[in-house]
């Protein structure tokens, strides 16, 4: 038996989620994420980027989810090259915020999303080196956003580079375009934690210029064929990796959380193991 596809959103407080998924009365931060807990048991959490959380908060976090529940957090924007060269410094910056959620045993792993302009080259690649040890035991989750690093004549290079030195490839599904800031579509696992993000498949949109919010980037609400493509891909990580993990960033409205029920149904449909994106049975039975 293969490990547990595990299903999740990049978020449980975007904008479309509190407009268009949670129902009335569901109107505190401490009641959206018990909500979002009981449908769905990680997340990937990607306001670090944009600004550390104080402490507190993330304290608040740990407590107000179930044993069992996973966390995923994304860097915050001076750790991978989009504020100018990584430092020590930004490390633990990042690390004195997210504590308490560690000292939890909920935080997993660390989505290092690097700058288009981290182009693959021996210093790169020393600077990947050096992530594991700045997050030690947290699993670095290396996201490319430049397709040096996996285009043909350079993918088994640093496939095989990241398994040696302990760091997770994100695989992604992303619109199909040629654009230098978008990956080919691989599934592959260099560690014993696999990692999928959603993007969504929308060109027109990926590179838009003076966007108000992600959500008009992340536009798209995935099929059931488009993601009926992964069923067997996600399968396979499964069989290759302990623990694996799909993520929905397709943050317009709430096509995050119904894109993963619609993976769920398939992955149960081909009888892959999976946790998440199905409504609780009711708390107390009713006559109706």
């Amino acid at each position: 038996m293969g490990a547990t596809v595990r299903i999740g959103t990049c978020s449980w407080a975007d904008k479309g989620l509190l407009e268009a998924w949670y129902p009335r009365g569901v109107s505190t931060a401490e009641k959206r994420l018990r909500y979002y807990a009981e449908r769905f048991d990680v997340v990937e959490v990607d306001s670090p980027y944009y600004a550390l959380p104080d402490p507190a908060v993330t304290e608040r976090w740990a407590r107000r989810t179930p044993d069992g529940f996973t966390f995923h957090v994304k860097a915050a924007a001076a750790m991978t090259w989009h504020e100018g060269e990584p430092s020590d410094e930004a490390f633990r910056l990042f690390r004195a915020a997210l504590e308490p959620l560690e000292l939890s045993g909920k935080l997993r792993g660390v989505l290092l999303q690097y700058h288009p302009r981290f182009v693959k080259s021996a210093a790169a690649k020393a600077e990947l080196a050096r992530a594991p040890e700045r997050l030690a035991p947290l699993v670095p989750l290396v996201e490319f956003r430049h397709r040096s690093w996996t285009e043909d004549g350079e993918r088994e290079d640093t496939l095989s580079f990241l398994e040696a030195h302990g760091l997770a490839f994100v695989s992604l599904d992303s619109p199909r375009t040629s654009a230098s800031n978008v990956s080919p579509t691989i599934a592959a696992s260099t560690h014993r934690v696999a990692y999928v993000r959603f993007h969504g498949r929308n060109a027109q949109t990926w590179n838009i210029r003076r966007a108000e919010s992600a959500a008009e980037r992340f536009d798209w609400l995935y099929t059931a064929e488009e993601l009926a493509e992964w069923v067997e891909p996600l399968a396979q990580l499964a069989d290759e990796a302990e623990e694996v993990y799909a993520l929905f960033n397709n943050n317009r409205d709430d096509f995050a959380p119904r894109s993963a029920q619609i993976l769920r149904g398939l992955l149960d449909e081909a009888g892959v193991p999976a946790a998440g994106g199905i409504e609780p049975p009711p708390s107390e039975l009713t006559l109706f």
